[in-house]
């Protein structure tokens, strides 16, 4: 098991769960801004696990695990599999505009010629992006690790609230788990960090909103949804996303706003420094367990049994 520089933290997590020791690896910069990557742990006919979310500075991070691939396969690894918490790149996964590129199929396509075997990430922006790539994808989903936050807390005035309707289904997933109402906002996205919400679907009127997304980035949307969500009646909300990016102002906008009592996050990327309030679930555990049963080629979607059946086992159809 290898990390690269994005996120050490979490891969020392994961190889403690599983029992292993984390491999060392060395990282340089030549004058000329390249890098250079030299295993320093024996791979012949080994299994390999390199760790590394796509953060900022995503362009060193994405070129350093590519580079940690091409090292693994020229020393004669059997199998490289690539641990991906957050693939930033599926964001850009769709033709919306003329002459534009899409990011995430191009990104998956160096992964696979670098020489990947395998995939496991969790919470792709998009299901699609799954499609992207032609190497197995083992997709993993955080909605039951955040789901567990709430359930030792009174919910009997929540409901569940998507910022948008392309996260209504994850959304009414996890309103499920916690045997609560759901409700959407319907977004506009003006730019990457300015959208519209000009109405909310459902009824949250005087309620607690629970509003759940996939990422947080600038936490635009997040404010905006919260603006419209006072018009409606909203006076609290608790917010929970999978990836906590919070760049630029996002730590200030979300930390200080009154109506918002507390943010939930994982550990997929790094914690922002300035924030102690904010509570992060650890996803070590079910990256280790992922990990473990793909090396014994045991079944990983029964993770996930009962938590989210687009992650979970094909189900028997009833007879007609």
């Amino acid at each position: 098991m290898f990390s690269g520089s994005a996120h050490r933290e979490l891969a020392e997590e994961i190889c403690s769960s599983l029992g292993v020791s984390l491999s060392p690896s060395d990282t340089s910069r030549f004058s000329n801004d390249c890098l250079q990557v030299q295993l320093m742990a024996n791979c012949r006919q080994r299994d390999v696990y390199i760790v590394q979310p796509l953060v900022a500075p995503t362009q060193d991070h994405l070129m350093e695990l590519l580079l940690m691939v091409d090292a693994a396969r020229g020393a004669s690894a059997s199998s490289v599999t690539v641990v991906i918490p957050h693939y930033a790149y599926a964001r850009s996964d769709k033709k919306d505009a003329s002459r534009i590129s899409i990011g995430g199929k191009l990104v998956a396509d160096m992964l696979a010629t670098a020489g990947v075997n395998r995939v496991v990430t969790m919470t792709l922006h998009a299901p699609q992006v799954h499609g992207f790539f032609s190497v197995p994808v083992d997709h993993l989903t955080a909605l039951g690790e955040l789901a567990d936050h709430y359930r030792d807390q009174d919910l009997t005035n929540a409901v569940v609230v998507s910022p948008d309707f392309g996260n209504a289904k994850t959304a009414s997933q996890f309103a499920r788990l916690l045997g609560l109402s759901v409700a959407a906002g319907s977004k506009q996205r003006k730019a990457d960090d300015k959208v519209v919400i000009d109405t909310i679907v459902g009824d949250v009127a005087g309620k607690r909103a629970i509003i759940l997304d996939d990422e947080i980035a600038t936490g635009g949307s997040i404010i905006e949804l919260m603006d419209k969500l006072a018009e409606y009646g909203v006076t609290e909300a608790s917010v929970a996303c999978t990836h906590g990016l919070f760049a630029g102002k996002a730590v200030e906008r979300l930390r200080d706003h009154p109506m918002i009592s507390e943010v939930v996050t994982t550990d997929t990327v790094p914690r922002p420094a300035n924030w102690p309030d904010l509570k992060v679930r650890s996803v070590a555990p079910l990256f280790a367990e992922a990990i473990a049963r793909i090396h014994a080629g045991e079944s990983v979607s029964s993770l996930f049994d009962g938590v989210d059946p687009s992650h979970a086992p094909p189900q028997p159809k009833l007879p007609l």
